[in-house]
């Protein structure tokens, strides 16, 4: 039995709503014009929409070492902590990874390798706040997937070079660095400009012209997820602290106006007292505007009566984050299947996903946890195939098959490839082919 203790607002959709037609609009305009007026157009939005019109928008190395020098000492040292973390989980992903080649019978081989994507685009939002973490999340884990070359663009804020996230895409080994926000530098990366190469893949997060940015490119480009505002769900037994789940539950809220916090618990007690909480701890939040509209609007605490119900609802849930406050959290690692990433245990929260544990922080939301994972090194690498068969029996033997399958499809063309090498290596007689050397005899004696 499931009952409601709060549900969101009744005028929301839970952030599941279609792009509006005004920013679909807007983007394909912005696209269109960069499209045929290159860095002209980037110029001319970026001013519009930033108020940021430099002499050029990619970094020097000069500027950008003054960008590290300009942070205090202890950031540049968290960064590079943060990023070894996010390293070394990216090279393990890399290892599980694996070329390889079989025999499948004498003389014919297959294999499979995987190639890295030659050029990457990273976007490092940076409006409401710097976002040093998506540097990491995009560009190192692309450099650790192994892409040659990899742009970043990241927007001013308040007219100025934000130099923490400079110093991120720097440290995180990115090729170069534009100082170029919204769906101008999106579009650009995608299209290229006279100095803005054009790239082969764009990942990063955004708001929903970013986003609506990336829907209408994907398949000039390749993109990561189509992302929408973050989303975090906690499961929680008797044993919740009630503190401790309101707190987790404003740290996503706090992402913006429209980022969907929901509870799902076997207490009623700890519904309760964690709804009150929420209410009661932004009092001292800075940013509690944005968390209490979020909570508001989108906020849900559903009450189960066993948590074999919550994996169930958690799973039709599909959030981008789940956290599993219960006895035996790891039960989740059974029961669930869809969740963008889990945070198991009290001792873990979905903060430390996003901004330093190591694993990625860009997420499936909007129900895509689904049917995709995550932002991984396997996103920057193409997995091809190869073929050879070596041995003229085996080959005689597949293009009898392939003759027999062709047909039965009513491709003849197909069929006579494979019997082509069944005629080769083991003289099958086939009327095509003595009629085509007749021809060609013919033809040869004129």
């Amino acid at each position: 039995m499931v009952r409601h203790l709060k549900t969101k607002s009744d005028t929301t959709t839970g952030g599941v709503s279609s792009t509006s037609s005004s920013v679909a609009a807007t983007v394909k305009d912005v696209i269109d014009t960069i499209r045929s007026r290159g860095d002209a157009a980037v110029r001319e939005y970026s001013q519009k929409f930033d108020k940021w019109s430099p002499s050029s928008f990619k970094l020097s190395q000069s500027q950008i070492d003054a960008a590290i020098a300009a942070c205090p000492k202890q950031i540049i040292d968290d960064i590079k902590a943060v990023q070894t973390n996010v390293r070394n989980f990216a090279q393990a992903q890399r290892e599980s990874i694996r070329d390889f080649e079989v025999e499948t019978q004498p003389g014919v081989f297959l294999g499979q390798k995987n190639v890295p994507i030659s050029s990457v685009g990273a976007y490092i939002p940076g409006g409401r706040y710097p976002l040093l973490a998506s540097a990491h999340m995009t560009i190192l884990t692309a450099k650790v997937a192994g892409v040659q070359h990899v742009i970043g663009c990241t927007p001013p804020i308040a007219g100025q070079i934000p130099n923490g996230t400079v110093a991120a895409m720097a440290l995180a080994g990115a090729d170069e660095i534009f100082i170029l926000g919204g769906v101008q530098a999106v579009a650009a990366m995608a299209v290229g400009t006279e100095t803005i190469r054009k790239v082969d893949f764009i990942a990063g997060p955004g708001n929903a012209f970013v986003a609506e940015g990336k829907r209408q490119l994907f398949g000039e480009v390749g993109i990561d997820l189509f992302a929408g505002p973050t989303e975090i769900l906690i499961v929680a037994d008797d044993a919740a602290d009630p503190f401790t789940v309101a707190t987790d539950l404003l740290s996503q809220a706090e992402h913006g106006p429209d980022s969907p916090a929901v509870l799902i618990t076997t207490s009623e007690r700890v519904g309760h007292e964690s709804m009150a909480l929420v209410d009661e701890l932004p009092k001292n939040l800075p940013t509690a505007a944005l968390a209490r509209t979020s909570w508001k609007d989108f906020g849900e605490v559903v009450v189960v009566d066993s948590l074999d119900e919550a994996w169930k609802l958690a799973d039709e849930y599909a959030f981008e984050h789940v956290q599993i406050f219960t006895r035996r959290p790891r039960e989740a690692l059974e029961k669930m299947r869809n969740y963008g990433a889990l945070f198991l245990g009290e001792k873990t929260c979905v903060s430390y996903g996003d901004k330093v544990i190591g694993t990625n922080h860009v997420l499936p939301t909007r129900k895509a946890a689904r049917y995709t994972g995550g932002l991984w090194v396997g996103k920057f690498l193409r997995t091809v195939t190869y073929q050879e068969v070596t041995s003229e029996s085996s080959s005689a033997e597949l293009g009898r098959l392939c003759g027999r399958a062709a047909r039965a499809e009513n491709f003849e063309g197909h069929a006579r490839s494979g019997d082509l090498r069944a005629h080769k290596y083991l003289n099958d007689e086939y009327g095509w082919i003595a009629e085509s050397s007749s021809v060609e005899m013919k033809s040869s004696r004129l």
